[in-house]
């Protein structure tokens, strides 16, 4: 058991690398294939891998995995094009607002009431956004005012999504084969982009300049990154998954720093380090609970 749970201790530090390094693949990505177009494509390249290796059968997979898929679509749909509007490093930061919402939602799922350092958390982490997405913006004669960027919104609306995403899979993953469950919500994700992209973009193949981009990220992220997770998260439960994942932020901050050459003002450092201490103050402490029940459990 302690060897199953290391590995998927790494295999969770391993997803959150992929993870964090595709902020800037996206943001450079979107300039070229539009964003709900390159999540359609992007993740039916993910779901083909996965259900080639395993198709699901019975109809309480499917049920469940479009459940999930469905959440898993709308926090990557606002995510995409969140990032036409705001910078890989914000992106990266803000989506880790999932870690802190997490909770919340597996607490609405399960009945239970929300814990203080729950709410103490979230309030540190919306003040955290509120430094790290609200710029000044000038007006002729007039004095500054601080704005929210759209895309920084849309972020938090992803975040949200991806929220409700771990939840569910905490009640939904250990019920089913992890590849074909995978490939479901992978596939639902896909289609859904695709039938979105054709409404609002217009139905379009990627080009040329976008293979690299679908390609690596559908297949070492979208089917390689989620299946760590939801193997890992079967064994893990929610909560300390979030909790590794909280590295995913640093990783895309970090990756945006180095290739795009991101900076964070003071102001935006400053809130995004209030962000990271609310993601390891509140799951830190959840994670020590969760410990603490296990052991009464194993006890009787």
């Amino acid at each position: 058991m302690i060897r199953t749970r290391t590995a998927a201790f790494w295999a969770l530090c391993a997803a959150s690398i992929l993870y964090g390094s595709t902020f800037v693949v996206v943001k450079q990505a979107i300039t070229i294939l539009p964003p709900l177009s390159f999540v359609g494509w992007r993740f039916l390249v993910g779901a083909a891998a996965l259900l080639l290796i395993r198709l699901p059968r019975g109809v309480t997979i499917w049920r469940d995995g479009l459940a999930a898929g469905i959440f898993l679509f709308s926090g990557y749909a606002l995510q995409t094009q969140g990032l036409i509007t705001t910078s890989a490093s914000n992106s990266a930061l803000i989506t880790g607002l999932y870690v802190v919402l997490t909770p919340f939602f597996a607490a609405l799922l399960a009945r239970t009431a929300l814990r203080p350092w729950m709410a103490a958390g979230g309030g540190l982490a919306f003040l955290g956004l509120a430094l790290l997405t609200r710029s000044p913006v000038s007006t002729a004669g007039a004095e500054s005012v601080m704005t929210f960027r759209m895309g920084d919104l849309l972020t938090v609306g992803a975040a949200a999504s991806f929220a409700v995403h771990i939840a569910l899979l905490g009640r939904l993953a250990r019920r089913h084969p992890v590849v074909a469950f995978t490939g479901i919500q992978l596939a639902v994700t896909g289609v859904l982009g695709l039938a979105t992209s054709a409404a609002l973009e217009g139905a379009r193949l990627p080009p040329a300049a976008a293979l690299a981009a679908v390609i690596g990220t559908g297949l070492g992220v979208s089917a390689g990154a989620y299946f760590l997770q939801i193997w890992a998260q079967t064994i893990m439960g929610p909560s300390r998954t979030a909790v590794i994942l909280a590295l995913e932020p640093v990783f895309g901050a970090l990756t945006a720093a180095v290739v795009l050459n991101e900076r964070l003002s003071v102001r935006g450092g400053v809130g995004a380090l209030l962000i990271l201490v609310a993601i390891f103050v509140v799951l830190g402490k959840e994670d020590a609970v969760e410990t603490k029940a296990e052991s009464i459990s194993a006890a009787h």
